[in-house]
């Protein structure tokens, strides 16, 4: 028995890294997966895009935990097309009962590099996108009498990540849309929570990424030493914060809603 048994997941960012470790994770729970990702280029992102490929082996991961998954290549910035690829799951599997808005992206650049693209870019998609997730999905949720909301901040939401005011500022905008969603929605026994990792090794750290964190930090040492832990480790694999979304999605945090909890090896207060 899973805790997830007979539930339906919707993540986006399903590809790779967190999303592909959030679908395998609630799969080998129990939860039948419904997924979205642009799996294409991204705006002004230094590090490699996810790929169709990369969304084939999510299905193939999640098939193999022992769940079926409906993935779709979507945009999440689109919301007829996060609404599309929520509706065609639903026809498949019959309802919805958890939401992962996890798609998001992430820019290096010092406060003067940032440019009216690169901002409105981080903003559609890590913030529009995540309320056209929610705005999505909640008529359904409320349809099967309640769920749970996870929408996937970051430590940068709570105290904030030097050199990308453009990417800070979206994860703090998400603090408040938990908050809110949480309230309205809460009348319909929908739980809204947002989870805040710290440095997470997935292929958000490929291509340029490194070498552009580098120089941003050149711009200011001072700032550079940000983020670190208590603990020796500092990176988290993606499956430590696929158990968080695990925990969340399940009935044993029934009653927690409008939380925000990181998973950051106590950066957020170095």
């Amino acid at each position: 028995m899973g805790r997830l048994d007979d539930k339906v997941a919707f993540i986006t960012g399903v590809a790779r890294g967190q999303g592909r470790a959030h679908a395998v994770r609630l799969a080998a729970e129990g939860a039948q997966i419904i997924g979205l990702d642009l799996a294409g280029p991204l705006p002004g992102v230094p590090y490699d895009p996810a790929t169709p490929a990369d969304l084939d082996e999510t299905r193939r991961l999640v098939e193999d935990a022992g769940a079926k998954a409906v993935l779709v290549q979507g945009d999440v910035r689109d919301l007829d097309a996060v609404s599309a690829a929520v509706a065609e799951g639903v026809s498949v599997f019959g309802g919805l009962d958890v939401v992962v808005a996890n798609a998001g992206i992430c820019i290096p650049e010092t406060w003067d590099e940032v440019t009216p693209a690169s901002f409105r870019d981080t903003l559609d998609i890590n913030v529009t996108g995540a309320w056209n997730t929610v705005t999505a999905t909640a008529g359904h949720l409320i349809g099967r009498g309640g769920g749970s909301v996870i929408l996937t901040s970051s430590l940068a939401g709570k105290k904030m990540q030097p050199f990308m005011v453009h990417y800070t500022t979206s994860k703090h905008a998400l603090v408040g849309m938990t908050r809110a969603f949480a309230a309205e929605l809460g009348n319909h026994n929908i739980r809204v929570n947002s989870i805040h990792p710290g440095a997470v090794a997935t292929p958000m750290g490929s291509g340029q990424m490194v070498a552009r964190i580098e120089q941003t930090n050149a711009a200011n040492p001072r700032l550079a030493g940000m983020g670190m832990t208590f603990l020796n480790q500092f990176v988290a694999d993606a499956d430590e914060i696929a158990n968080v979304v695990a925990f969340l999605a399940s009935d044993e945090s029934k009653f927690i809603t409008g939380e925000h909890i990181s998973i950051d090896g106590g950066a957020q207060y170095f």
